[in-house]
């Protein structure tokens, strides 16, 4: 995926679309019209997640919804897009909660995106 404005080139872990791809290369591989984009976060990359790649990702007027998924525990960031420069960040660490998608009509449950991941319990 490419942020034309910005040149940066990235490969979320998923990318959801909601009309026909552009693309800014012959190849097929650097989208600019992504509507939903979920990263799973590292200890390594959580901060660039969080601050200059989503940033850079809501130059995409597209792009309406973010989903940050915690590896190392139960937890998901959802951010929505409210208004060109407004976004709503909700977050939960429940598993029994769901989060209800707006760009693509649809509801994850946390225990779904959790379904084959065993947590170390704190000592």
């Amino acid at each position: 995926m490419q942020v034309s404005r910005t040149g940066l080139y990235t490969y979320p872990d998923v990318i959801v679309l909601c009309e026909k791809p552009r693309f800014s290369d012959k190849q097929g591989d650097a989208l600019l019209n992504p509507v939903l984009i979920i990263e799973v976060l590292s200890e390594s990359t959580k901060d660039y997640d969080r601050g200059g790649k989503f940033e850079q990702y809501r130059t995409f007027d597209s792009f309406v919804e973010y989903l940050l998924v915690a590896q190392d525990r139960p937890h998901v960031e959802h951010h929505t897009r409210q208004s060109e420069r407004s976004w709503l960040m909700q977050e939960t660490n429940n598993l029994q909660d769901a989060i209800e998608l707006k760009s693509v009509p649809c509801s994850l449950r946390m225990t779904d995106i959790y379904s084959k991941i065993t947590f170390q319990s704190a000592a």
